[in-house]
């Protein structure tokens, strides 16, 4: 049983998200963009905890709704392997031979999950009874939560998973070992056999105390000190973890990237351990800023390991702000961006932009981009999302390149040129881009003349080395071909859907003769780019 879809609505910064997940899920996104809310908004399906007035979304009134629903796939398999036979039997009665299960928790009814009732279109309170003992019959949820620390998971507690594992286990090997069955003899022996020594002692202690206590309370007859058996528990209560990477050290004393990776480490082997003892249940892992403290080497192999992990069972969620977990592809993993859009978060799969993702969200630093052939400078984002979109129709064999919009990323400027001064310096100054980068302006307006002049004196260098191209009209809108061509009516919130719109619609032959500009910018970038040899 896996989680298949995730929907929310109206919980912290999120309004409404649908999102559709694989075996391994990565979530990018700069800070404050809502990367955790939707983590948590998945651990508050599971717990129902929280005060509401926080995790209502800030544009609900007092009566709207939030909610959380996560559909389950593969249920048949999962509810074969629920422990409890009367809830198997329950589940089994509502759900009969589908394949997908829905369960939402609600504003409207925290404490009690709902079940979607396929036979009725209804959604009626989960059958299992106990909200904790629903959490039995579906996967376990574990997160990971950026400040959790080492001592958390490795500290002996009934409540951590270290303490979980050395309780069942050690409890099951003492009972089996002759050397523990002669220690409790021993024990007995020494502290509470009547001709012991130290048992006569604190008889005669006890005794004391007793003639002390019963000059205030006659009544008082004995007192008495026991010594009890110590519980296995009680003594490992003293256990410590120690590494040797050359030194042997405590686990506390060694770096934060090493303590970080044994925290995990700790966690997937806990996660063995529970699956054989809940007859294969599956874990769902959310893992906040998994990255954390790990150098890009480990980075990689952390990746490979919780990959290796969704391969089974179980499935797991990561945030991260490293382009290292999103560079490589795997057929099983999803990327996702999480960006704030006037102060609500969106959430969209990522497919053929993670360039982009890595670029806008993660820095914005040509290194970042992990060096694309070369770069193309437009004025906005609606240059940006056609060409993005008519280079993955028709160009995709050609050098890599990324196309960047100054003022979609430098939106807080007054002028476009300004912006793409700004953008451009980086690169200008770069041995590696320099004399390669290609910008592309719209016609300057009748006020933009002189700050366009401005700009082409300060980079003389680009049109001597034919870096510089400019359309004939003051916008891509109407540049592009009929029916396409909007004359100044088109809105501005309306530009970029046109242009993704145009991106699919036209044909290859049209764009090469009807917008020839344009495909002489991209041939230029294509000439200037780096070559990248293949052996």
């Amino acid at each position: 049983m896996r989680i298949s879809k995730i929907t929310i609505e109206n919980f912290r910064s999120i309004k409404h998200a649908e999102i559709d997940v694989a075996e391994f899920n990565v979530f990018v996104g700069q800070n404050n963009h809502g990367k955790t809310n939707l983590f948590e908004a998945v651990e508050w399906f599971y717990t129902g905890k929280g005060d509401m007035r926080e995790i209502k979304h800030n544009g609900c009134g007092n009566e709207d709704e939030f909610f959380v629903e996560i559909k389950f796939s593969d249920i048949q398999d999962g509810i074969s392997r629920i422990t409890n036979s009367e809830n198997q039997t329950k589940l089994k009665n509502i759900l009969g031979d589908a394949t997908d299960m829905r369960v939402r928790r609600s504003s409207k009814s925290v404490k009690d999950r709902l079940l979607y009732h396929p036979s009725t279109n209804e959604w009626k309170k989960q059958p299992a009874g106990a909200d904790s003992a629903f959490n039995n019959c579906i996967p376990r949820f574990e997160f990971v939560e950026a400040t959790k620390s080492l001592k958390e998971v490795s500290q002996f507690k009934n409540t951590t998973p270290i303490g979980q594992m050395l309780s069942a286990v050690v409890e099951e090997v003492l009972e089996k070992d002759e050397s523990y069955r002669e220690f409790r003899s021993s024990f007995e022996r020494l502290f509470q056999a009547d001709d012991s020594g130290i048992r006569q002692t604190l008889n005669g202690l006890s005794e004391k105390v007793k003639l002390h206590l019963a000059q205030q309370f006659p009544d008082c007859i004995k007192v008495e000190f026991i010594v009890n058996e110590p519980q296995f528990e009680e003594l490992l209560k003293n256990y410590q973890t120690k590494i040797d990477d050359g030194i042997q050290t405590t686990a506390e004393e060694k770096g934060d990237g090493m303590q970080r990776a044994l925290m995990l480490a700790i966690i997937k082997t806990f996660a063995d351990f529970r699956r054989e003892d809940a007859l294969g249940r599956a874990f769902i892992f959310f893992i906040d800023e998994a990255e954390l403290h790990l150098h890009p080497a480990a980075q990689r192999q952390l990746k490979a390991a919780l990959i290796e992990l969704s391969q089974g069972a179980d499935q797991v969620f990561v945030t991260t702000h490293s382009s290292v977990l999103i560079a490589d592809e795997h057929s099983k993993q999803k990327i996702f961006k999480a960006q704030k859009v006037e102060k609500q978060t969106v959430v969209s799969h990522v497919i053929e932009d993670k360039h982009e993702v890595v670029y806008e969200l993660l820095g914005g630093n040509p290194a970042d981009l992990l060096f694309p052939a070369n770069f193309m400078l437009v004025e906005g984002p609606s240059e940006k999302d056609f060409l993005n979109g008519i280079i993955n129709r028709f160009y995709k064999n050609e050098p890599a390149i990324q196309v960047v919009a100054a003022e979609g990323d430098h939106d807080r400027l007054s002028s476009n040129m300004e912006a793409l001064n700004l953008i451009f310096r980086p690169l200008d100054k770069s041995p590696i881009y320099g004399d390669r980068v290609i910008i592309l302006c719209d016609a300057p307006h009748q006020d933009k003349v002189e700050s366009f002049r401005v700009f082409k004196a300060q980079n003389s260098q680009l049109e001597i080395r034919n870096q510089l191209y400019v359309l004939p009209d003051a916008q891509i809108e109407n540049y592009y071909p009929v029916p396409w061509k909007t004359a100044d009516k088109i809105k501005p919130h309306q530009k970029r859907n046109l242009a993704k719109k145009v991106a699919r619609e036209i044909t290859q032959t049209d764009f090469e003769n009807q917008m020839s500009i344009i495909f002489s910018v991209l041939k230029a970038c294509w000439k200037n780019a780096h070559k990248i040899e293949t052996v």
